[in-house]
């Protein structure tokens, strides 16, 4: 079982260092966007589908970049209990927090799924704005995005399982032993 976890881990969290080390230089493309929309409103006639490209762009990167960050700790904890933890239970806290964490995922993955195929299934769903461009391509990133965050949540609960049975921490071949746990 510690070998499978291990694979498991591994193979996880090797894809989601490599998108989320993609996706980030997605911001630049975003401000392209926004640039490229500052100039037209400012010299030339604005554009329609400036503003939504942006909110898609922002989406996409966000969400994808979700499952990076949670890897490499950059995400929000309430550390008025927790920084004052042993590492062991700073482990068993995130085992049990975790499961809130899968439930969540699970039900936000299920209703983007729900909304995904309802976007196919009537003739291609568009927005409601001028551009009016099709809303699939964004919710099937949406549901990849949640879907990897999932995968990597069961990483993290993955990884805390083995620091609690081999007392080593499990870190990520980037990062520094320090952020390990």
């Amino acid at each position: 079982m510690i070998g499978a976890l291990r694979t498991y881990v591994a193979v996880v969290d090797r894809f989601n260092y490599g998108l989320g080390r993609v996706i980030m230089f997605g911001i630049f493309a975003l401000m392209g966007v926004l640039l490229f929309s500052s100039i037209n409103k400012t010299f030339f006639t604005p554009t329609l589908w400036t503003l939504e490209m942006a909110q898609f762009l922002m989406v996409g990167y966000f969400i994808l970049g979700g499952p990076y960050a949670m890897q490499m700790g950059a995400n929000v904890r309430m550390d008025l209990f927790y920084g004052e933890f042993s590492p062991r239970r700073k482990a068993w806290t995130d085992c049990f927090t975790v499961l809130f964490l899968l439930v969540y995922l699970a039900i936000l993955l299920w209703g983007g799924i729900e909304s995904t195929i309802y976007s196919f299934q009537y003739g291609g769903e568009r927005s409601p704005s001028a551009w009016r461009p099709y809303l699939w391509p964004i919710k099937v990133t949406m549901c990849i995005g949640i879907g990897l965050m999932l995968l990597q949540a069961l990483s993290e609960l993955a990884k805390d399982i083995l620091f609690l049975r081999t007392g080593e921490p499990v870190r990520h071949q980037d990062q520094e032993p320090s952020d390990a746990l």
